[in-house]
């Protein structure tokens, strides 16, 4: 299957994106995996994409796309692939249209999580890391530390990101509803939007995304 997963921060598109792939057998393309890819390994698009970021620029659209491109024809998305974090508009969703009919293939799904803005509020800006070990997450409210403040695991401090405070994560769903929102309607209109609750335990969201996918194949 092709699939295109969409839904704002906070749904769990990252969680339920390496699940669904690896049930599925396909390939999770993420749009962060391929930026860090492509830089690590010095490719052109790694290098010219470097060169907008370090000069805290946006990174153009043909750029993204082209990595995204290389990265779908690859032998082992040749049965299909999971697309995270793009298309991320309107414009990249019309550029994927073209490469695929191109290559003669089409979309199958496009997977729409959705989730309160409040519960997403909630998930984001409760999380909590851990300074000495940032793979030590935990959640004042789901997953609480026994001591407030101190990792479960190494007993180092727990702090809350700069970029999970309530007040960005709303500027990023501003942003979710005013770029990446609309694709929805552009995939409804081609009858190819499967939309699932994404609120709830997260082995219930996977099932509950499985069953919505085979319902539409």
């Amino acid at each position: 299957m092709r699939i295109v997963l969409v839904g704002p921060p906070g749904a769990g598109k990252g969680t339920q994106a390496t699940r669904l792939a690896e049930t599925l057998h396909i390939p999770h393309i993420s749009t962060g995996d391929l930026f860090r890819a492509n830089i690590s390994r010095q490719t052109e698009l790694g290098k010219l994409a470097k060169s907008y970021m370090d000069a805290g620029n946006l990174v153009p659209d043909e750029v993204t796309i082209a990595m995204a491109k290389d990265r779908m024809l690859q032998p082992d998305a040749e049965g299909g692939f999971l697309l995270d974090g793009f298309p991320r508009n309107v414009s990249q969703a019309e550029a994927l249209d073209e490469l695929l009919a191109s290559e003669g293939m089409r979309l199958d799904a496009v997977l729409d999580l959705e989730a309160p803005e409040d519960e997403v509020v909630k998930r984001i800006a409760g999380r909590r890391v851990c300074r000495n070990d940032s793979a030590h997450v935990f959640h004042v409210t789901y997953n609480a530390p026994k001591t407030e403040g101190v990792c479960d695991v190494c007993g180092g401090e727990l702090y809350q990101r700069d970029d999970d405070s309530e007040e960005t994560v709303r500027t990023r769903l501003e942003v979710y509803h005013t770029q990446t929102e609309p694709i929805i309607d552009y995939y409804k209109a081609q009858g190819l939007v499967v939309t699932i609750s994404a609120t709830g335990a997260v082995d219930e969201v996977t099932t509950r995304a499985l069953e919505a996918l085979k319902r539409d194949e």
